[in-house]
């Protein structure tokens, strides 16, 4: 099959999705157009240039950085609807109204590209009503995808397609969207609300029902349906909130419109809280007011008895927190069989979602797989509907549920489908998902985007095989496994909790550095979750500081300042692969790779003032190479104070970057590197670029030495820093500990431009790091975050 290629992107709509999805485009490099109506007054563009503009000031940020607003060209239906014909996706997001979109297209067609995909972004509208108002040469291309808000966090797109819907079409979207936009997709049939929403707002409705069944208050019920679930951290009403209930209330009545057959229907009734607290205009978060309300700094909650707010924070019983720490089977016994009503209550809403996919999932997804996926992705659950059921024991469950339905007390009378009870095991096997309507277990999609994903997620039951028990070992200490998967790059992954560097760790490093220089390309330092590595650990130093004090560190720290430049100047080109957060020592180890690859959502920072230290592992050090080599880059040596001192702001700042494109912006990352959009291609992009450069006749590069800023720059930067500490804007110790990371990124007590190596730098980094873990405030710092994993203001 021919790759399909996406050189522009029209979003048609500036509204919340519409301009979120035109900001996410930008932010993987796609170029996007994003249209709306002529503005009344003003320019023509007024209104795509408010929403343009209220994209900087989005929490969290739907850009990842905010002068990339820019990026998005601005248009609207009455001056540049010509400028359609060279795009090759069209999406439309624009308020979910049937009439309102059919005339749209109306309007589009005649600009659409012979070969361009059109896909209208609802949540719910019948896809193949919406493609009869396309004209026939265009209904073949046309399909829904459905984005989750806000379109750069949420993993979850669903693709669905009409019955005039080429499938060609489908595998060419699919792919863009998983590669180039870094989604996690899934095909989903054209029934209201389709799979998460239909699935997640009925589990909500249940949640609201069976709260009110059992006397329970909305934060005890956040408390125990959140991450003590498995579930998102906000809960149910928090994320009612967040969603926004007039957004939900839409998505209830998609269900009541379209659902009147279902047997689920009575469930579907508007709960008379939320239509009051629509009709009294709060309609949560963003009105501040909805079953929470934030008054100062307190947190209250609605009590719907009263009528009024009340204060929130109640949590739930430790009985039911215990229970829910137990095995999937346990858990699930535990929670049917006790008398305590929070049990009760947690056990009905598992009961009530068993219930519900296992009824309707033949109408509204092709496997099992698919509805798992769409919760995880969609709704934050760490695992689906039916992987909980059949961990638990799916004959057993299946049972349960059965007495209940029968006893009347589930939600609706209907029966458990034949399928059910046909003496499986579960829905998830090696062979595939069960899908009722083929009546058969059917596989992962075979499209080639996939054979990009060496591991992707899998659900439970399907025999994927654990990426840290893949390939074949070659070394393996209590802390890092050292493994290859094809024979020609090693892979170093490491296992510590919160992959923390400790000598254990170092010496796995040092130890794969010189397994690749002995016989492979490359080594590539990647781990299968969302953390690269938090630092290093500091605890497993504390026996040697209590035995022989900060004089104690100096050996383990230099052996980690050697361990760094050992990575650099590797004969064999060593590739961070960086998913989630690399801070501290991580992002030191980042930095002293030959090249980085990372995820679009990784968070790179040096952060050790946090815990009273300066990064100590050649993270100032790289601050002043990179300072010179700008310099030096743009002909400018005479203002090698204003490259390092943008250095030295981030670290004195602790300064994360919070996308990989404002990790680039602050340095850590540099243009050379690479920006993955999907986190499951991050391995296989690493592999390949180490290949690539090793196979390019790689060299490390030269141990040279370099200019650094002097005293005189640092006196500059102590200057503003007593400012900063006599305004009250910073405490005596932060001061005095921004001195001392002047101080090395300027090079001591030189000359401007006085030429330093690399292990001249790195004596400083040490003689400052260990004479702060001397001092009384670092210490409180160090203990406080050991204790409580918050920073110490002192």
């Amino acid at each position: 099959m021919s790759r399909f290629q996406v050189r522009k992107v029209a979003v048609l709509g500036a509204g919340v999705m519409g301009a979120q999805i035109a900001a996410h485009l930008v932010n993987v490099k796609v170029p996007v157009v994003l249209f709306d109506l002529p503005a009344k007054e003003g320019p023509k563009n007024g209104i795509v240039s408010k929403a343009v503009e209220g994209l900087k000031k989005l929490k969290p940020s739907p850009l990842g950085v905010a002068e990339d607003a820019a990026l998005i060209q601005q248009a609207n239906y009455e001056e540049h609807s010509e400028l359609l014909e060279d795009c090759d996706l069209i999406i439309e997001a624009i308020a979910e109204r049937m009439d309102w979109k059919l005339d749209l297209y109306k309007k589009i067609a005649p600009f659409v590209a012979p070969h361009a995909i059109v896909a209208s972004n609802t949540s719910g509208l019948s896809i193949t009503k919406l493609s009869e108002a396309l004209p026939e040469e265009i209904k073949p291309r046309f399909c829904g995808i459905h984005f989750f808000n806000p379109p750069r966090y949420m993993y979850l797109v669903e693709l669905i397609p009409t019955p005039t819907t080429r499938p060609e079409i489908l595998d060419q979207l699919e792919t863009f969207v998983t590669t180039s936009v870094g989604k996690g997709v899934v095909r989903a049939k054209d029934t209201p609300n389709f799979i998460a929403n239909r699935v997640g707002i009925a589990g909500m409705l249940a949640t609201i029902k069976e709260a009110e069944n059992f006397g329970l208050t909305y934060d005890v019920v956040d408390d125990l349906t959140g991450k003590k679930m498995g579930r998102a951290s906000s809960g149910t009403f928090r994320t009612a909130d967040v969603v926004g209930l007039d957004t939900m209330a839409h998505v209830i009545k998609t269900l009541q419109d379209n659902l009147k057959d279902d047997p689920f229907f009575p469930s579907y009734a508007t709960p008379p809280v939320l239509a009051k607290l629509i009709e009294q205009g709060a309609l949560g978060q963003k009105s501040g007011a909805g079953f929470y309300k934030k008054v100062g700094k307190d947190i209250l909650r609605l009590d719907p008895a009263k009528g009024e707010y009340v204060p929130a924070g109640a949590k739930g019983d430790e009985l039911v927190a215990r229970i829910l720490k137990k095995a999937p089977a346990e858990r699930l016994k535990l929670l049917r069989e006790s008398s305590n009503p929070q049990a009760q209550f947690l056990w009905a809403i598992l009961r009530d979602s068993f219930h519900y996919v296992a009824v309707h999932l033949e109408a509204i997804a092709d496997c099992a797989r698919d509805v798992d996926f769409a919760m995880r992705w969609g709704f934050g659950m760490s695992q689906g509907p039916f992987e909980l059921w059949q961990s638990a024991g799916w004959k057993q469950v299946a049972e349960w549920v059965k007495a209940d339905i029968d006893a009347g007390k589930a939600l609706s009378k209907a029966p458990l489908p034949d399928w059910v009870f046909d003496g499986r095991e579960g829905v998830h096997t090696p062979e595939g998902s069960w899908s009722p309507s083929q009546k058969k277990y059917i596989p992962r999609s075979n499209l080639a985007v996939y054979q990009r994903q060496h591991f992707p997620e899998a659900v439970l039951g399907s025999g994927a095989v654990e990426p840290l028990k893949a390939g074949t070992e070659v070394f393996k200490n209590d802390e890092i496994r050292v493994w290859t998967l094809d024979g020609e790059v090693l892979i170093a992954s490491i296992t510590a909790k919160l992959h923390l560097i400790s000598p254990t760790v170092t010496e796995g490093l040092l130890k794969a550095v010189d397994l690749a220089e002995q016989g492979y390309k490359g080594l590539v330092i990647w781990s299968p979750d969302d953390v690269f590595s938090a630092g290093a650990n500091l605890e497993a130093l504390m026996p040697v500081f209590m035995a022989k004090g900060s004089k104690g560190i100096i050996p383990e720290e230099k052996k980690l300042q050697d361990a760094m430049l050992r990575i650099r100047y590797a004969q064999v080109p060593v590739v961070s692969a960086i998913r989630g957060i690399a801070l501290g020592g991580g992002c030191e180890l980042a930095i002293h790779s030959a090249r980085r690859v990372a995820a679009m959502e990784s968070y790179v920072g040096l952060v050790e003032v946090g815990v009273g230290l300066i990064p100590g592992a050649g993270g100032l050090t790289y601050i002043a190479r990179r300072a010179a080599e700008m310099a030096a880059a743009g002909n400018a040596n005479a203002d090698l104070l204003k490259f390092a001192t943008d250095g030295f702001t981030s670290a004195a700042m602790a300064k994360v970057g919070t996308s990989a494109i404002e990790s680039r912006k602050l340095g850590y990352l540099l243009d050379s590197d690479v920006i993955v959009p999907n986190k499951d291609e991050l391995l296989y992009v690493a592999l390949s670029q180490a290949k690539a450069m090793f196979d390019a006749g790689y060299r490390p590069p030269h141990k040279a030495m370099f200019p650094v800023a002097g005293r005189s720059a640092k006196a500059t930067i102590m200057a503003q820093l007593a400012n900063m500490r006599d305004g009250g804007f910073i405490s005596q110790h932060d001061f005095h500990i921004s001195t001392l990371i002047a101080d090395v990124i300027c090079g001591g007590e030189v000359e401007a431009g006085s030429l330093v190596n690399e292990d001249y730098l790195m004596a400083l980094e040490r003689q400052h790091f260990c004479g702060l873990l001397d001092h009384p405030k670092t210490q409180e710092r160090i203990m406080g975050m050991l204790q409580t994993g918050k920073p110490v203001r002192n």
